[in-house]
């Protein structure tokens, strides 16, 4: 076994036995049994901000050289945020990019993207139109908008299982 595989076992046993400190996490692991190298995480959207009832469900492709290079997360639920590109979930986020340290794992990477959810950073925008509105101070429009996305994407239907 490679220290990746090593490493991302480890990581998959600490997320399991620290899952309950964690509600917003509702899944991490990954994808299929036989390849640790993509994962799926489901995102809760936390109380009291426009994302909250949300389920966001989210792509991690973790590269070769994984924890030296960041693994590529995106969202696979339309969402609407400044710091996520609408049409391909890409996420603006620093320790994906050149804050990344090694010592990050995939849980305190998901954990900061819950993180960024609440705290929009509208000056490094990937959806100018959400940015605008938080540029230009309208925290209710922003806020109804970005409910309004939760609502029609993340929201799951009555009676509609988790799988």
């Amino acid at each position: 076994m490679d220290s990746v595989s090593r490493r991302l076992l480890k990581e998959l046993r600490a997320y399991e036995k620290e899952s309950r400190a964690h509600p917003e996490i509702l899944e991490l692991s990954p994808e299929t049994d036989d390849d640790l190298l993509v994962w799926r995480a489901k995102l809760a959207g936390l109380p009291e901000t426009p994302y909250e009832g949300g389920v966001f469900d989210l792509s991690i492709t973790i590269p070769r050289n994984y924890p030296i290079q960041p693994p590529t997360i995106r969202f696979i639920t339309t969402i609407c945020h400044p710091n996520v590109h609408f049409k391909t979930g890409e996420i603006c986020l620093d320790i994906l990019k050149t804050e990344w340290s090694p010592a990050w794992t995939l849980q305190s990477t998901i954990l900061a993207i819950s993180l960024l959810l609440s705290n929009p950073e509208p000056s490094s925008p990937l959806n100018c139109d959400a940015a605008n509105l938080l540029r230009c101070d309208d925290r209710l429009a922003y806020d109804s908008l970005v409910r309004m996305y939760t609502q029609l994407y993340a929201v799951p239907f009555e009676g509609e299982k988790d799988d």
